[in-house]
């Protein structure tokens, strides 16, 4: 994902459904999956148009216009030094932890978050993070986050309501429990 000006938006990585760091393979059966799944003949087959059919087409010309950046180890390349340029323009106001967050459980996902000055919430899920390629791993009431190659990562956070950021540091080693710290 992209942080930008108060807002996540999708990347090319997001539409195809892989990691940042997925092989040129993954990728193609990424793209294939998702452009089968969003074929205008597949579209036609439905029983009745609707407006979700232009949804529909727009996502289909989205995973076309990803394959043509990811499927071109080029423009893959200059994508990728953009993605992480826009990610590094984004400056946070404070740096924060997993056992900085509060964790609330709602069975399907994890919910994440942190309270701002302006007295809303940074604020994160377990999918959002999956989609990524950040894993919330929970034994029993302790949660700790997987990283790809276990190292120390981050994202960016922004306010439901203001301008402020927030990194959320994602560090392996840490661990803590649903309902408190560790």
């Amino acid at each position: 994902m992209i942080f930008g000006e108060n807002t996540i938006r999708e990347t090319h990585y997001d539409i195809l459904s892989v990691r940042e760091d997925a092989s040129y393979e993954e990728i193609r059966i990424g793209y294939r999956s998702a452009i089968l799944n969003y074929h205008p003949d597949k579209l036609q087959q439905t029983s009745k148009p609707s407006h979700d059919d232009n949804e529909l087409g727009n996502k289909f010309l989205k995973v076309q216009k990803a394959w043509e950046v990811l499927g071109n180890s080029r423009s893959r390349a200059v994508y990728d030094s953009e993605l992480r340029a826009s990610r590094q323009d984004t400056i946070a106001a404070e740096d924060v932890s997993l056992e900085d967050m509060t964790i609330e459980d709602n069975r399907e996902t994890l919910d994440l978050f942190y309270q701002c000055r302006c007295g809303d919430y940074f604020s994160i899920d377990s999918l959002e993070l999956g989609k990524i390629g950040y894993t919330l791993l929970r034994n029993g009431n302790i949660i700790s986050i997987q990283t790809p190659e276990t190292l120390p990562a981050s994202v960016i956070l922004p306010c439901g309501s203001c301008s402020l950021h927030v990194r959320l540091l994602l560090n392996p080693d840490i661990k803590v429990t649903v309902d408190g710290h560790l």
